[in-house]
């Protein structure tokens, strides 16, 4: 793995297709024969100048700005190259393969002098600025892993959440975190390590207390990174329900278009069809599925099929019934299998929200009834949008969003996983400390686990196929 980044590396850094503008990026030590080729003279640091790019002919490619980024002061801490063109596909395409044969030669300077060898100049692997950048310390994984969030945020918040993690925000609390924890386990080594010492090195300084102060402050953390992994991953919310229920007319009101078809006729819905929507700000991915019930063709019962797998796997499921057939009884069994079938494929915990939709088509003289039938639930109407605020605000509510007023930073489920790691370790801590005759050694061990955990989200302990998997999902370029 070391020996791979001594090479320096080249792409184009922009995204596929046309555009105004495009870069070609190079990195690595010593790019002074790259610069000289393509450019055809020295460049001042961290000044953008307009100039020519040529072939190895001397031929023009483009005209362009280049600027010159000398280690330590660029993005990956190394020498770095960018070279600012036409966005044509063919262009760019041209740039790197210029950049490519200069390294491979030995082209005169500027009045004849041999300017020195590149070692092999590669093209960048998914991600591999970012973790050349995190590998000279440029930057923390999660600060790596943050500059990949912010290009893929699906909203307004998403975003803000990864420039805050991106520019330390996150870290800075980890760090916090781990300079109380190390501050501890000092003392408690310090208690193993003289024992006969008759000072009660832990109770003077109150070790208990803080203990304690460290998972209070793990805890506040643990919120806003629970929140973070939120506005990350999105919800996956699954609408469930017998034919002609509304599903259909929902996640048109919810997407606010008309993306599925709405009929009469039932059974309408075959397959799955999934639109990402946000509300308050945080990304939903909404799936329209077809109508529960015993299939009567083929094709039907695939969907089904289809409807129950995609159940299965979601985050929130909206139970929908149909208010004009509610009191209709083979209506109300059918709802009564689809919902202990519900409870046999859900994941404990999954949260199951009863949607009393068509409330435009009943009664003034039976509207009263509604407030005991939806106690647990909400009556709305999808096709005039009555309810659907208070149904957006009650499905924040169940998967757990609440954004902190401090705001939040943007997490990963890694993240969230390592800090319940660290949270545990903690607890078996406390247990250790207050127990009356207290196992140091043990305690000790717990407290090494815990700060094990938490370097893990900054990167300081990783392992090296760990990394691979991050950085592999990075766009080439970046």
């Amino acid at each position: 793995m070391l020996a791979r980044h001594e090479d320096p590396i080249v792409a184009i850094a922009t995204a596929p297709g046309r555009g105004a503008v495009g870069i070609v990026r190079v990195s690595g030590k010593n790019i002074a024969p790259v610069i000289q080729a393509v450019c055809g003279r020295s460049l001042q640091p961290r000044h953008a100048t307009y100039l020519p790019f040529r072939d190895a002919t001397g031929q023009i490619i483009d005209q362009g700005l280049a600027i010159h980024f000398p280690a330590p002061h660029s993005y990956t801490g190394e020498d770095v190259l960018e070279l600012q063109a036409h966005g044509g596909p063919v262009v760019l395409q041209l740039l790197l393969a210029r950049c490519l044969e200069a390294a491979a030669s030995k082209e005169p300077a500027t009045g004849g002098e041999q300017l020195p060898r590149l070692p092999k100049l590669r093209l960048a692997q998914p991600g591999e600025f970012t973790e050349r950048a995190f590998l000279n310390d440029k930057i923390d994984l999660a600060q790596a892993e943050a500059i990949a969030d912010l290009i893929d945020a699906s909203t307004e918040t998403a975003a803000l959440s990864a420039a805050r993690s991106m520019s330390g925000e996150f870290s800075v609390a980890i760090e916090a975190l781990l300079d109380q924890l190390v501050h501890l386990r000092m003392l408690v080594e310090a208690t193993l390590d003289f024992p006969e010492e008759d000072i009660d090195f832990l109770q003077k300084a109150d070790a208990a207390g803080q203990l304690d102060r460290i998972r209070q402050t793990l805890a506040a953390v643990m919120q806003r990174a629970v929140q973070g992994a939120i506005l990350r991953e999105g919800i996956k919310v699954v609408i469930a329900g017998q034919p002609n229920a509304g599903k259909s007319s929902l996640l048109n009101a919810l997407a606010g278009a008309e993306l599925a078809i709405v009929t009469p006729i039932a059974g309408t819905t075959r397959d799955k069809v999934a639109q990402l929507i946000q509300i308050d700000g945080v990304p939903l991915h909404v799936v329209d599925t077809a109508g529960l019930r015993d299939a009567l063709d083929e094709v039907e019962k695939i969907g089904v099929e289809r409807a129950w797998a995609e159940i299965e796997t979601a985050n929130a499921v909206l139970f929908l019934h149909d208010l004009t057939r509610q009191a209709l009884p083979d209506y109300q069994q059918a709802d009564g299998q689809i919902r202990a079938t519900l409870a046999a494929k859900l994941p404990r915990g999954t949260p199951v929200i009863d949607i009393w939709n068509k409330t435009d088509q009943m009664p003034t003289t039976e509207r009263p009834g509604l407030a005991a039938l939806t106690a647990d639930g909400v009556a709305m109407s999808a096709k005039t949008g009555e309810g659907l605020p208070a149904l957006r605000q009650r499905l924040l509510q169940v998967v757990g969003w609440q954004a902190a007023p401090e705001g939040v930073y943007m997490a990963r489920e890694r993240h969230v996983q390592a800090l319940r790691r660290v949270a545990e370790s903690l607890d078996t801590a406390s247990q250790q400390l207050d127990a009356a005759q207290p196992a140091l050694d043990l305690l000790a061990e717990d407290l090494r686990q815990a700060q094990g955990h938490l370097s893990e989200i900054t990167g300081q302990f990783t392992p090296d196929d760990l990394l691979g998997e991050i950085f592999s999902k990075f766009c080439i370029g970046k």
